[in-house]
């Protein structure tokens, strides 16, 4: 089997997590979910330098941090499918006094989790503190992190964006989730950002674009290149086509998954197009 072919099969797994989760309490966000799927199970599972375990320094590592904290469901699923905690952990999502709340916290100790991200806007601004620790201690690791497009409208991310450039750096790989929808339409509905690419160009910052934000090899390419330009003076950003809802045929390019758990009959059709490859929980 192909190292492709595992990850897609983990792919499909994930997206069955995802689906039972928010189906079990009726609540949660599948369509981000689903759209980052590949994103995050190729960076846990080929891309990232990970140590065995879990710490919250993170020294000699690279780390990752969530700031659209909504998309918990792949987040959840990943994790546990690495192996920071058992699997069967993710039918306790939304759980009362469950270590998996709706929004990644860190006051229960959950292995994998670095950061509170239930606030967007603010996941930036951590991981940029993140690399800068990195540099001071030598640590030649690298920072990523992961955006909503519609989180960018929020101001705290461009001071952030201003920041990390002036400072020079180069460390970090910030991926962006380009699936033109947020919870309440299509983002250049809500407000238009207009051209991402050209506006972290003219902030200082290397800009990769993945295209294809749901295929693993479109992600492997585009991240290795991303990579290369590392500590090269410019903080680097990967503009990642998505579709929201992927995966699932009802649930695509459309914001009405944004946060809307399937019923019964909608669970059962989203299990069928996703066949079992690794085991549910």
């Amino acid at each position: 089997m192909s190292n492709t072919k595992h990850l897609e099969d983990i792919c499909t797994q994930t997206r069955r997590d995802i689906l039972r989760m928010v189906h079990k309490v009726n609540s949660g966000h599948p369509g981000g979910s689903l759209g980052c799927t590949e994103f995050l199970v190729a960076l846990y599972n080929e891309i990232m330098d990970r140590k065995e375990g879990f710490d919250m320094d993170g020294i000699g590592e690279d780390l990752f941090f969530l700031s659209n904290g909504h998309i918990s469901p792949v987040f959840y699923s990943v994790l546990a499918r690495v192996g920071y905690f058992p699997v069967e952990e993710l039918s306790t999502f939304r759980l009362i006094d469950s270590r998996l709340q709706g929004h990644p916290t860190t006051h229960e100790g959950l292995p994998g989790v670095r950061v509170a991200s239930g606030s967007l806007g603010q996941g930036m601004s951590v991981a940029l503190g993140a690399a800068e620790v990195k540099k001071l201690n030598g640590d030649e690791k690298i920072v990523y992190s992961l955006h909503g497009d519609g989180e960018l409208q929020e101001g705290q991310n461009w001071e952030a964006i201003m920041y990390a450039s002036a400072k020079k750096v180069d460390n970090i790989i910030c991926t962006v989730d380009l699936n033109g929808q947020q919870i309440d339409g299509a983002t250049d509905d809500v407000l238009p950002m207009g051209d991402l690419k050209a506006k972290f160009e003219a902030f200082g910052w290397t800009v990769i674009e993945i295209k294809e934000g749901n295929n693993i090899e479109a992600i492997l390419k585009g991240i290795a290149t991303a990579k290369s330009k590392t500590g090269k003076g410019k903080p680097v950003c990967v503009l990642l086509k998505t579709v929201m809802g992927n995966g699932v045929d009802f649930m695509m390019h459309t914001h009405e998954w944004h946060g809307k758990a399937p019923n019964d009959e909608q669970l059962a059709i989203g299990l069928e197009q996703n066949s079992e490859t690794l085991g549910d929980y």
